[in-house]
C-alpha cells in the first residue's frame, strides 16, 4: 500500500469549486478535463429511460474511465451533478435567455440535487457514492431576477439550476436540506471517509 498522502490522486473534472474542496481538504490532487460527450451520453441515457440517479452516476464513471486509462496506478475521481426537476433533468443553460428560464421554473418550487462521484483504479471502479440534498427556491420578484441575472451572468452559466450556492445564488433560496458539499457538487465527507478506511489518507 502506498504510504497516505503520497497516493496520486486524480480528480477528473474541470470543476475548480470540486478541485478547491479537494485540496483545501489537505488532498494533493492533479485535475484533468475528461474528453467525453456529457450532453449526447446524458440523452441517450434519458432515451432508455434512465432516471436523474442513475445519469449522474453513470456520466461520474464515465468520466473517471476515461481519465484512468491514461493515467495508471492512480485514484481517479469522477464527478458529476443533476438537478431533478419533478423527474426533468436540468442541464446547464446555454445563454442568459436560458437561466432566465430555468429559475422562473424553478421559483416557489423544491427540487433536487444529485451529486455522484466514482472512484476508478486501473480502469475498475473501486467506490461510488451519490448524495442527494432538496433545495425550496424562494417566490424571488421579477426585478431581483434581473438584477441577480446582471450581476452573476455569465458566471453562473457553469452550475446546472443557473446559481452557485457559495455565492449570490443562496439569495434565491427559503429552504435547503442536505450535505453543503453535496450541493457543491462533491460527496466530500463520504469520499474522505472511504479514502481514510483505505488507507490512501492519513487518518
Amino acid at each position: 500500500m502506498t504510504p497516505p498522502e503520497t497516493r496520486r490522486i486524480v480528480l477528473a473534472s474541470g470543476s475548480e469549486i470540486r478541485a478547491t474542496l479537494l485540496r483545501n481538504a489537505g488532498l494533493a490532487c492533479e485535475t484533468v478535463l475528461p474528453r467525453v460527450d456529457e450532453e449526447a451520453i446524458r440523452a441517450a441515457l434519458e432515451a432508455e429511460g434512465a432516471g436523474p440517479r442513475d445519469v449522474a452516476d453513470t456520466l461520474a464513471e464515465m468520466k473517471a474511465r476515461k481519465v484512468s486509462e491514461k493515467n495508471p496506478g492512480a485514484l481517479v475521481i469522477g464527478c458529476d451533478q443533476v438537478l431533478d426537476l419533478d423527474g426533468r433533468v436540468l442541464s446547464k443553460p446555454d445563454n442568459e435567455a436560458a437561466a432566465r428560464a430555468q429559475l422562473l421554473g424553478l421559483r416557489g418550487k423544491t427540487h433536487r440535487l444529485l451529486s455522484a462521484a466514482v472512484v476508478v483504479e486501473n480502469g475498475e471502479p473501486l467506490w461510488r457514492h451519490v448524495g442527494i440534498a432538496r433545495l425550496t427556491m424562494r417566490e424571488f420578484s421579477p426585478g431581483y431576477l434581473d438584477a441577480y441575472l446582471a450581476r452573476n451572468w455569465p458566471e453562473i452559466g457553469a452550475s446546472v439550476g443557473s446559481y452557485q450556492l457559495e455565492s449570490e445564488g443562496v439569495r434565491l433560496f427559503s429552504r435547503i436540506e442536505g450535505d453543503y458539499f453535496t450541493i457543491l457538487g462533491l460527496p466530500l465527507i463520504e469520499l474522505l471517509t472511504w479514502l481514510s478506511i483505505r488507507g490512501d489518507i492519513a487518518a
